[in-house]
């Protein structure tokens, strides 16, 4: 990410579980290393005290591909549980990019190819905090 990047906010539950995500990579790869950068400029906060229009782990999100008009709906998640469609890996460049984002906030997405899409995040639809489903 680049210096510009959105301010994120991220709940201390799961900055604890994805540090301990990554401490337990066998491969340290650039998805990795792009995840430990947004964590270490990320502001903390309790269960209790984020924001319901923030991306935190398991929060389905609905954005904007702002050159195209096409809109993604994506479910935040930790790589064990990605693959199914629309299941994005915190890992993965959109899914690192899209923690901690606040709506109305807009990231630079690196797609195939070199291309970059500009995405916006429209909603939260659903986010475990502001549900009361902390054991996600």
């Amino acid at each position: 990410m680049n210096n510009n990047a959105p301010a994120i906010t991220v709940t201390r539950l799961d900055l604890q579980r994805l540090e301990r995500l990554l401490d337990s990579l066998e491969e340290y790869g650039p998805g990795a290393e792009a995840l430990e950068r947004e964590l270490a400029r990320a502001h903390v906060v309790g269960l209790d005290e984020v924001p319901a229009g923030v991306v935190t782990m398991n929060s389905r999100v609905h954005c904007r591909d702002e050159t195209t008009g096409k809109e993604y709906r994506l479910t935040l998640v930790y790589p064990e549980d990605a693959g199914p469609e629309g299941t994005v890996s915190v890992l993965a460049p959109v899914g690192c990019a899209l923690l901690g984002l606040s709506v109305g906030q807009q990231i630079d997405w690196p797609a195939p190819g070199g291309k970059t899409i500009k995405l916006t995040l429209l909603d939260v639809e659903y986010q475990p905090e502001a549900a009361g489903d902390y054991g996600l």
